[in-house]
């Protein structure tokens, strides 16, 4: 993902002045460049982004309320875009779902400051559990929605837990894409996890 199409603020937002995007772009690549030079996370003030990018303070505290949620949207730079559902079926949604993670794994194995933006980032417990508030867990409630959605049209048996039946198809895939940095990642990895926990999750048919 390109820095240009980072998400980094909402349309939305109520706070400050309108959005500039090539200011927002020179602050998080000033981040970025802060890190890429190991610098440790703890040791980046907003005084010394604010020095890297080229803009006062102020400009940062209008677009963030503090170090943790700019570092959030460090880390949505660094990522693919999450993937726009199909909306066909149940199957192709979670495939469409399980797809950026696959593409996560990719980015990760092939770019040092990648690996390192995560390696800081995940040492700091607040920015982390901001990360896991703002974009994990969002994604993670959509995907309960798919699979409500699958059990009410008879896709998915509704027997069974959906928090478990979503690590049943997140779980592989966090495997292969963090855990196991030497396994493959094929293009076909997410339709291959897909079906086959389908294949043990779909109801019983007379």
């Amino acid at each position: 993902m390109s820095l240009a199409d980072s998400p980094a603020r909402q349309e939305g937002s109520p706070r400050g002045r309108p959005r500039s995007e090539a200011v927002e772009r020179s602050i998080i690549e000033g981040a970025i460049k802060l890190l890429e030079d190991g610098v440790p996370l703890a040791e980046i003030s907003i005084e010394r982004l604010a020095r890297t990018a080229g803009v006062g303070k102020a400009t940062i505290y209008r677009r963030w309320s503090g170090k943790e949620e700019l570092f959030v949207d460090v880390m949505r730079a660094t990522e693919p875009p999450d993937t726009e559902l199909p909306g066909t079926s149940m199957r192709d949604d979670l495939i469409a779902l399980l797809e950026p993670l696959r593409q996560r794994g990719l980015a990760s194995r092939s770019s040092a400051l990648l690996h390192n933006v995560y390696a800081q980032i995940k040492s700091s417990p607040k920015i982390w559990a901001a990360y896991q508030a703002i974009v994990i867990e969002p994604r993670r409630l959509t995907t309960f929605e798919v699979l409500r959605r699958g059990q009410r049209d008879g896709e998915l048996r509704d027997d069974v837990d959906i928090e478990v039946i979503n690590d049943l198809f997140v779980g592989p895939m966090l495997v292969r894409a963090v855990m196991r940095p030497d396994a493959e990642l094929p293009e076909d990895l997410a339709e291959q996890i897909v079906d086959t926990v389908l294949a043990g999750l779909r109801p019983d048919r007379p």
